[in-house]
């Protein structure tokens, strides 16, 4: 059996590709489902009422989801660089820890500038956690993927260290978390009596930001260049270093920002348990979306419906919750696959 590259892969290949893979997909789900003792139908449906059902909700799968976006985003700029960013759970901590450093006084009483200051910070601070592995990665050689993994453990164990010390909320009983932010820094709720707030527009216009970004400038040209072949990239004249940094900034300034986002429109202070994975969630996301920023959205909303409809489901028919974990990364390895399928075609030999 071998792998033979298509002469000329068409929509049609993706297509059938994309097609099987759902049916994969929704095979895997099925059998984890019916191994775990539920009916199939009715805990589909569950799913579906739990993560779209009401207006309730939705909303609470579009709150899920804004953390997702950035992340998402994050992990897609990246890529789209070749530069693997696997860091954008520790650069989302650091940005939701410099947002609550910032807001939380330091500055002085709340305003506009002090929310301005607040989400610059944690932008910054996201990218500069990036900036030190693509400067060793275009200097040494040194692989990005390491590196940028093992800052998610460094920078987690400064968090834990934060929220036992310095910045420990001296009112929170013992219990490992910051201060919480004041509520004239909080973000404001895009509907009433439910829990999804501004910071879905914020991740809206960066995905939209980023789509023109890749569509119309030069720099999204030098990236998409640079993704596509650095040694060709650099023998027509791109700045091959000077793309892979900007886009280390940009993308770990996106996930700071999503820390930040979450920490001012939902949570209101940081835990160590802020975050059950965006970060490892936002290649997962990247890699369903295609690289492509808008459909990071949809992506996003599709995961988080999957995640909330999951928690509905473990309710009504004790099947466990971990399941939705399973049926997401199994969707991201059909995803790799289909796309694998329509550019090449599998050939057994015989003898």
């Amino acid at each position: 059996m071998r792998l033979e590259a298509r002469a000329h892969p068409g929509w049609h290949d993706a297509l059938r590709a994309g097609v099987l893979a759902l049916v994969a997909v929704m095979a895997l789900a099925a059998g984890l489902v019916a191994v775990a003792g539920a009916p199939v139908g009715r805990t589909f449906g569950l799913v579906l009422d739990g993560a779209f059902g009401s207006v309730f909700a939705f909303t609470e799968t579009l709150t899920r989801a804004i953390p997702l976006i950035f992340t998402g985003l994050a992990a897609t700029i990246a890529f789209r660089a070749r530069l693997f960013n696997i860091g954008a759970e520790g650069q989302f901590y650091a940005g939701a820890m410099a947002a609550v450093a910032v807001g939380g006084g330091a500055l002085g009483e709340p305003s506009p500038a002090v929310f301005l200051a607040m989400m610059l910070a944690a932008a910054m601070v996201g990218a500069l956690l990036l900036l030190g592995p693509a400067l060793m990665k275009r200097q040494w050689g040194v692989d990005e993927v390491v590196t940028t993994l093992l800052l998610n453990f460094i920078v987690l164990l400064g968090v834990s260290a934060l929220l036992d010390g310095p910045m420990k909320d001296p009112l929170a009983l013992g219990w490992p978390q910051s201060v919480a932010l004041p509520p004239e820094l909080e973000l404001s709720r895009l509907v009433p009596q439910t829990r999804v707030h501004s910071g879905l527009l914020i991740g809206l216009a960066a995905a939209l930001g980023l789509w023109a970004l890749l569509r119309f400038t030069t720099w999204g040209f030098d990236i998409r260049a640079t993704g596509a072949n650095v040694r060709a990239a650099a023998y027509a004249g791109v700045p091959v270093t000077r793309t892979t940094i900007l886009v280390a900034l940009l993308s770990g300034g996106l996930a700071g920002l999503g820390g930040a986002v979450e920490v001012a429109g939902r949570a209101g202070y940081v835990t160590l348990d802020m975050s059950p994975g965006y970060g490892y969630s936002g290649i997962v996301i990247a890699m369903l979306a295609g690289m492509h920023p808008l459909a990071v959205v949809a992506a996003s909303v599709l995961v988080a419906g999957v995640l909330v409809g999951a928690d509905s489901m473990s309710r009504q028919a004790g099947v466990p919750t971990y399941l939705a974990d399973a049926v997401v990364a199994g969707a991201l390895l059909s995803v790799l696959a289909a796309a694998m399928l329509s550019r090449y075609r599998l050939r057994f030999d015989t003898r």
